[in-house]
């Protein structure tokens, strides 16, 4: 089935309706959330972007979040309802990962929901 660009927007904006926390994961979070990162000094936590709507195209691209983060590799987001525990609204690889980084860092991501 083939949806109208009107569509795929008002269903993008659906999904970032949900939720505005963003959190930067080790591995596929799946459907649960899984493989968030912890740890760091300064720790890691949940970013919050401010969601925008635009061409409707079916893409929403939200403002950029800069995670503090310990050594490892990063290769996906996720998007929840809250800073902490909430609700996780869903998730997707990164355009690159970060590669394995090997101490304290920080990792600039700019999140993007789009629906085909």
């Amino acid at each position: 089935m083939a949806f109208t660009n009107a569509t795929k927007e008002t269903s993008a904006l659906a999904v970032t309706g949900s939720g505005s926390w963003i959190s930067l994961h080790t591995a596929d979070p799946g459907t649960t959330g899984t493989s968030e990162v912890t740890g760091g000094s300064p720790a890691y936590a949940r970013k919050q972007t401010t969601w925008t709507g635009g061409t409707s195209d079916g893409s929403v691209a939200g403002s950029a979040v800069v995670f503090d983060v310990p050594a490892g590799t990063y290769t996906h987001v996720g998007v929840w309802s809250a800073s902490t525990s909430g609700t996780f609204v869903g998730g997707f690889a990164l355009s690159s990962s970060t590669g394995a980084l090997p101490g304290q860092a920080t990792v600039t991501v700019t999140p993007t929901i789009t629906v085909s």
